[in-house]
């Protein structure tokens, strides 16, 4: 017999809508596997019980028709909720409380949803790996002695370990769909403006804009369609051939035939030696295979090189962490890349700063144009297996800042660009690693990108793949 946290998202919303379960009971359900389970694995950086029963308690008195009414998720450590400690990864706000909460923790609160606590993040959402000083280390349920990704890791190992049925993210150069990669999950980046509520540091050019991570494609629409909102994005993202309704609606129906571009080009190729491991390309090929069994048009798509895209990015990262508000004792508290990132953005005069943002632009309005010959383009999720813990340097700045381009070299340019993306698991590794692909869609078109993945799913099923921890 199947237990609650076998059903996805969308049937526990359905259960509950039909009274057969209450958020509470849901509740309790995933705080118990989060006291069993969570100790050995660090998706938690808190987790607020009594909140949360309180929260499933007076979630009743609002309307089900919620878009995510009664359903457990937790807030990013990088999201500022009120009452509960949000140290955003950091040794420098151990002991932060914020008096108000964000504007995103509002708006999933608004959707219906129960806060259980804050998922694991690394340093102030920086790095694209979660192991912070400050806070537990995010451990892949699938191998623990390998990491989860970031800086969304902690909200990865906690959908990926069945301790959550969804949750949140944030992604500013891969943080959604890097963790989701390496965790076995859907995640899916949204177009810039499509979710206009913020949380934490904002961020220089538009890169960062929250997204779900989820097991299913479906799952990933119902929550994408709470952060949403009103469905009113900052700016025009919906294009003007779109079809009306939820998200959820194009993930349910998985309808459609579309063109598909082929590319394995990064714009970090000319300042780093990129490498596409084996593994990699065996899940390209196997998303390849199912596409174009499914009739969806495929062809290669070759980007330009672009030799001034690792600076101008460099840039424009490091000119954002000049303002993350660490000064004098605080500065000598935070870790040594963060420290790099700080000094070295703060250097940064506004002449450099106004080059690169300029550059980026351009670079966004190339990237743009040569994706729109077709509706979606397929690249590798990551360009390496899930890296170990320890892997990264923690005292080298430069070395640091480089492995983590090794390692996700393709999703960082979708940030710039603006545009959506969705990373679908297709792949487990002889060694029973979890990899992925990404799906880059054309501007305000998740719907279609919904549409493909949930295809896609429904041939390969990896929402019944579970890391050991799922039957524990």
């Amino acid at each position: 017999m199947s237990e609650l946290h076998d059903l996805t998202a969308l049937e526990q919303l359905e259960r509950m809508r039909r009274r057969e379960i209450s958020p509470l009971e849901l509740a309790e359900h995933y705080l118990a596997r989060i006291a069993r389970l969570d100790p050995g694995l660090g998706a938690f950086a808190a987790v607020t019980s009594e909140g949360a029963r309180t929260r499933a308690v007076d979630v009743v008195r609002l309307s089900p028709a919620l878009p995510i009414w009664g359903l457990p998720f937790a807030d990013k450590d990088l999201v500022a909720r009120a009452g509960v400690p949000t140290r955003y990864g950091s040794r420098a706000f151990l002991d932060n409380v914020p008096e108000e909460s964000d504007e995103l923790a509002r708006w999933l609160d608004a959707s219906g949803g129960v806060s259980l606590g804050k998922t694991s993040a690394p340093e102030f959402g920086f790095p694209s790996y979660t192991e912070p000083l400050a806070g537990p280390i995010a451990r892949n349920p699938y191998d623990t002695a390998l990491g989860a990704g970031g800086s969304s890791g902690g909200a990865a190992v906690a959908v990926a370990a069945g301790l959550l049925p969804f949750a949140p993210g944030s992604d500013g150069g891969g943080s959604v769909r890097i963790p989701a990669a390496a965790t076995g999950l859907v995640g899916l980046k949204p177009s810039r403006g499509r979710v206009p509520a913020l949380g934490g540091f904002t961020s220089l050019a538009g890169l960062v804009t929250a997204g779900p991570l989820a097991r299913t494609v479906g799952d990933a629409a119902l929550l994408l369609d709470a952060l949403a909102g009103d469905g009113s994005p900052l700016w025009s993202t919906v294009a003007p051939d779109a079809r009306e309704g939820p998200f959820l609606g194009f993930a349910v129906r998985g309808e459609g035939r579309f063109s598909i571009g082929v590319s394995r080009d990064s714009p970090w190729a000319t300042a780093y030696d990129l490498q596409i491991a084996p593994e990699a390309e065996e899940a390209l090929q196997i998303a390849l295979t199912h596409l174009d069994a499914m009739g969806h048009g495929i062809e290669e798509l070759a980007f330009d090189p672009e030799p001034g895209y690792a600076a101008a990015f460099r840039t424009v990262w490091q000119a954002g962490a000049a303002n993350i508000p660490v000064e004098g004792e605080q500065l000598d508290l935070v870790e040594p890349l963060t420290r790099w990132l700080v000094e070295v953005g703060r250097s940064i005069s506004a002449r450099e700063l106004g080059a690169a943002l300029t550059w980026l632009a351009g670079f966004e309005r190339r990237f743009i144009a040569r994706a729109a010959r077709v509706d979606a383009v397929l690249t590798p999720a990551m360009a390496l297996t899930p890296r170990p813990i320890g892997w990264y340097d923690a005292d080298d700045g430069e070395r640091n800042f480089a492995q983590q381009v090794l390692y996700t070299p393709f999703t960082s340019m979708v940030n710039v660009s603006g545009l959506p993306a969705i990373v679908l698991p297709v792949h487990v590794t002889a060694d029973g690693l979890p990899m992925a692909v990404q799906l880059i869609g054309r501007p305000g078109r998740e719907d279609v990108l919904l549409a493909i993945g949930a295809q896609v799913e429904r041939r390969l099923h990896w929402e019944r793949r579970h890391p050991p921890a799922w039957t524990s």
